[in-house]
């Protein structure tokens, strides 16, 4: 329920400060003296739009304030999807900057117009003779039937399941799509795998391969290279290997007069070993050498193979095209394997349908039960308030399953005796369109906690004996919900906890409007004057007395 009200810089109003009774709230004055200008405040809050035409001083900020106690409305799962912190006691506050910036805060935490609707409509319900389109919306026609129906618990456990089934449906239609996408490319990704595959690529090839066919190619030329190598090492008397084995000797011969000629004779054997395993070496890859045209056509195929391939596949090494490969083999398999998974997805789909079905029809089915009960309830209420001919018809049609069932539901409705009931929006007034919501929200009122219900003028154009039941009403709504009720009707203002007057003040340089809590000898007088008029008589103070007495 709303705990404070602060309205600062707005319209007409300077400043204004109210303390709601948590039960029935009237407010009364003369026409144009700010209470809608109050109700235009109050829509600030639930996310309307802002005009800087609004401020009545322009070079100050505007402030809207209210402070909640939310306790009773389960509100908790709503402020975490919001990423908002939760607190029984919040706050929303709406400022409109004089260059025109709107900014919204709940609880002090910065929140978007779109979070601010969507909050605020949990926490406030506006109800004027031209607010009433929501009644002729088939969403909201629903909600009261399943409110009606407690339904709360069954709808619940139907959204959740519908939730899963239509995200099993998503991915079985994805997979359907992504196997189709696959299957048209499967013989040509198969083919270019395959031809991969038959190529026998290893990791590092390329460079082997191109330095085998450099040294097949020019195997005669290092032929010849390696026997000069040989006879510079061991051929005739100048090579070097028969030198060394001179040297070796001339040495060893001085080599008993000192230590050191036979370390250098030692060193030089060293190094005649050494030449002769080379010499045997180089002889051995001479051996090795001999022109393969066979062996060089082969490497040549090979090679010429990896660059058709990589060519063909736009890269520049063995390493990317086994990435293709094993990208294809990858698709090639998911293609194969896209049957059981389609097949275990499509049966899982089936097994939620049919529990989404089993419960959407227990919802649908307990729906129909309430539809009588609520129309004759309705239409008695309707009665009370000076519609005895009233008639409403709940039509409900199934549908296929949707996110609230598989029912439509029309409530169909006609004031007048002798005429069939229509769509709502096509035959109700403005008044009728007015009676017939407070009478849903009084049977709503006795089934969920409502917000703060605010019922702008509803009561204009009505006769003093279905403004008295209009005010029963408001009281009994009051026991368990706040309301704030505008209005013109002695017989409603005398039954409020709380009696607020809205008048202008025009003792500054400017007019403003203002509000303040009546006393009760400040009630009695402002219900005589609404009895009496300007010129109030002891009999209508008398009347006042009576009225708010038996209230």
């Amino acid at each position: 329920m709303l705990t404070d009200l602060y309205i600062k810089n707005y319209a007409l109003i300077e400043q204004l400060m109210m303390k709601p009774h948590p039960a029935l709230n009237i407010i009364t004055g003369e026409t144009g003296a700010g209470k809608s200008i109050m109700l235009g405040a109050i829509g600030l809050l639930l996310g309307n739009r802002a005009d800087l035409k609004a401020l009545l001083n322009t070079e100050e900020k505007c402030i809207v304030e209210a402070h909640f106690d939310i306790t009773a409305y389960h509100l908790q799962p709503i402020f975490e999807e919001e990423n908002l912190d939760y607190s029984p006691h919040t706050t929303i506050r709406r400022e409109i900057s004089p260059n025109g910036k709107s900014r919204a805060f709940i609880n002090d935490t910065p929140v978007t117009l779109e979070t601010l609707k969507k909050i605020g409509s949990y926490l406030i319900d506006i109800h004027s003779q031209h607010d009433n389109l929501q009644l002729g919306n088939n969403l909201f026609q629903l909600q009261v039937l399943d409110t009606f129906a407690n339904n709360q618990s069954l709808l619940e456990s139907y959204q959740q399941t519908y939730q899963q089934y239509r995200q099993k449906q998503k991915a079985y239609l994805q997979l359907q799509k992504e196997h189709d996408a696959f299957a048209k490319e499967l013989e040509f990704n198969r083919f270019l795998l395959e031809e991969l595959q038959k190529a026998n690529l290893k990791a590092n090839e390329q460079e082997i391969l191109e330095q085998e066919l450099q040294r097949l190619e020019s195997s005669e030329e290092i032929k010849l290279k390696l026997q000069e190598c040989l006879q510079y090492l061991q051929a005739d008397e100048l090579a070097i290997n028969p030198l060394l084995k001179n040297l070796m000797q001339t040495l060893g011969s001085i080599s008993k007069f000192s230590p050191q000629y036979q370390e250098l004779r030692n060193r030089v054997e060293s190094c005649l070993l050494e030449l002769r395993d080379i010499a045997h070496e180089i002889e051995r890859e001479q051996e090795n050498i001999e022109h393969n045209p066979e062996h060089l056509a082969e490497v040549q195929s090979k090679l010429n193979e990896i660059y058709r391939l990589q060519q063909k596949h736009r890269v520049s090494t063995i390493t990317e095209l086994l990435t293709i490969q094993a990208d294809l083999d990858q698709k090639v398999q998911k293609v194969l394997n896209f049957e059981d998974e389609i097949q275990a997805l499509q049966n899982e789909v089936k097994t939620l349908e049919q529990q989404l079905l089993t419960i959407a029809q227990q919802l649908s089915e307990s729906r129909k039960a309430v539809i009588s009960p609520l129309e004759l309830e309705i239409k008695s209420i309707l009665a009370d308030l000076g519609m005895p001919n009233a008639t409403l018809r709940i039509v409900q049609e199934t549908t296929p399953p949707q996110p609230t069932g598989i029912d439509n539901v029309n409530f169909l409705f006609t004031a007048n005796k002798g005429i069939s009931p229509k769509p709502i929006q096509e035959v109700a007034s403005g008044g009728e369109f007015s009676r017939l919501m407070l009478a849903i929200k009084y049977i709503l009122a006795q089934k969920i906690a409502l917000p703060t219900l605010i019922f702008d003028e509803i009561d204009t154009g009505i006769s003093g004996e279905v403004a008295n039941k209009i005010g029963n009403i408001f009281k009994q709504m009051a026991k368990k919900h706040q309301i704030i009720a505008i209005s013109h009707q002695l017989q409603i203002a005398a039954k409020g906890d709380h009696h607020y007057f809205v008048y202008k003040d025009d003792a500054d340089v400017r007019t403003v409007s203002r509000i303040k809590q009546l006393s009760q000898e400040e009630r009695i007088a402002e219900i005589a004057q609404m009895i009496a008029g300007t010129k109030v008589t002891e009999s209508a103070l008398a009347s006042a007395k009576e009225l708010l007495s038996s209230a």
